[in-house]
């Protein structure tokens, strides 16, 4: 199958054949380019993480909306049921006194989320970054040997 051109010569551009072509000593291109391609697929599966985490917030915050919406009309309803002016106020400084705190608790939820997805996001590019140290290491290992 013929590849198909995109009329972009940049995209076109295949940095592999060009550098194949020349022999730098030391210079392992398919080690380099191997390494760019793991860079790439680490950064895409970091981003991926990251947009899965955010869904997972978005989807908890429309949960916790429509639970808040519910529950504020039994609020509203309980209030209204309670007998005297004291009573209703008791009744309301209650139902207040709750509905925050289910706010701080759902807020610690929501963070708790954002902090796993970028935790999770973090620890791909941080393994990444250590493999491509340790490939770096063992290049300059086989330039030194190779010198020997």
């Amino acid at each position: 199958m013929a590849k198909q051109s995109s009329g972009n010569p940049f995209l076109e551009f295949d940095i592999s054949k060009v550098l194949g072509e020349y022999k730098v000593p030391g210079v392992d291109v398919e080690a380099m380019m191997a390494a760019q391609r793991k860079n790439i697929e680490a950064v895409t599966a970091a981003n991926q993480l990251a947009i899965e985490g955010l869904q997972a917030v978005i989807r908890r915050q429309a949960e916790i909306v429509r639970a808040s919406v519910e529950e504020a009309s039994s609020y509203v309803n309980q209030v209204v049921a309670a007998g005297t002016p004291e009573e209703k106020a008791a009744k309301q400084a209650e139902l207040v006194k709750a509905a925050f705190e289910k706010s701080l608790a759902n807020a610690r939820e929501l963070a708790e989320l954002v902090a796993k997805s970028n935790n999770e996001a973090a620890e791909v590019l941080s393994k990444r970054v250590s493999e491509s140290l340790d490939e770096l290491k063992s290049s300059l290992a086989k330039v030194q040997a190779g010198r020997k």
